[in-house]
């Protein structure tokens, strides 16, 4: 039998977002229930609560409005088990003006060689693997954290600042100002 060779990736095509975010094709409005990640605060957990604005961009700096948005993230402990009224994981579709996915949810504490943070996976038109990147705090002692330590001085554009709201985290998909991405 010959060699085989891996076929070369493709975008996944202008329709994905309907399968991963029904409601950017008007499904949730059918009684098909509600999108998948759409909600982490569930009900009245300890912790503090923040909405972490994310915003995406391209090379030229202009929003990516069509980009989906993936959210892991430990508790206010640090840890990744469940936590009753709080799901660590929550999915956004930037919206069609300014390319932001919000987040209501709660800030992450740090974990065991980990400062608080949240990890962010990116899926978009024109990008043919999907992107994971990390959101750091501003406000936390980041220094120590393998990853954050390991993207030296770019490591910048993994924080997220702080806000009346909570955080905004910009991430720009490629340019001068392009986010650290991490091969996961």
């Amino acid at each position: 039998m010959g060699d085989f060779k891996e076929t070369p990736s493709q975008t996944a095509g202008p329709f994905v977002h309907i399968g991963l975010s029904p409601q950017m094709a008007g499904l949730e409005t059918r009684g098909l229930g509600q999108t998948l990640g759409e909600r982490m605060i569930t009900g009245d957990p300890e912790g503090e609560p923040i909405t972490l604005d994310i915003y995406v961009f391209d090379g030229d700096g202009a929003p990516v409005t069509d980009a989906l948005i993936e959210i892991w993230q430990p508790g206010p402990d640090g840890e990744f088990g469940t936590m009753p009224g709080f799901e660590n994981w929550g999915r956004q579709m930037t919206d069609f003006d300014t390319g932001l996915a919000r987040f209501e949810t709660l800030k992450p504490g740090a974990g065991q060689n980990a400062a608080p943070h949240v990890l962010i996976w990116i899926a978009a038109r024109g990008v043919n693997l999907s992107l994971t990147t990390r959101a750091y705090f501003e406000d936390e002692d980041n220094k120590a954290d393998p990853v954050f330590k390991l993207a030296g001085q770019r490591a910048a554009t993994m924080l997220a600042k702080r806000t009346n709201r909570g955080y905004r985290h910009d991430i720009f998909l490629q340019g001068e100002n392009e986010t650290v991405f991490i091969d996961a």
